[in-house]
């Protein structure tokens, strides 16, 4: 599976914004982009990508950023791979002769896709919050 830096970045923003969901309080993309180490410029693109999907609202002014426009919990990290980076193309085969062999792994691979898409789609940033927050009570030693 590869990940691009794009959609990493998307990731972390919207889990970044979920952690905050509730406030009502906006987060500045200046915020985001330092804690993380996010160019700014490509938060920025992301986040209006993002914004157009209807996932994050941006809030104008001094005071103003942007927040997550529904429940993280109703925020598949299968739908803003989706959003960021496209619904992956269908596989093909690229050998000229079909033979046994390559019908095979072209069905074990569509089979492995369909899979792990059907899983992006079941985990919600809520669930990711949830292990994020379990790996840093797991850090604290007295």
């Amino acid at each position: 599976m590869n990940i691009s830096a794009k959609t990493e970045y998307a990731c972390v923003a919207i889990l970044e914004l979920a952690g905050r969901y509730g406030n009502n309080l906006p987060v500045r993309i200046k915020d985001i982009s330092e804690r993380h180490g996010i160019p700014n410029r490509f938060l920025v693109q992301i986040l209006l990508q993002l914004k157009g999907a209807g996932l994050v609202i941006s809030i104008r002014g001094a005071s103003g950023g942007y927040r997550l426009a529904q429940d993280p919990k109703n925020i598949s990290l299968g739908q803003v791979m989706s959003i960021v980076d496209g619904n992956a193309s269908q596989l093909q085969q690229n050998s000229e002769n079909s033979t046994p062999y390559s019908g095979v792994l072209l069905s074990t691979w569509t089979r492995i896709r369909s899979q792990q898409q059907r899983r992006l789609q079941e985990i919600t940033f809520a669930d990711l919050l949830e292990q994020a927050a379990g790996q840093s009570e797991a850090m604290y030693y007295i």
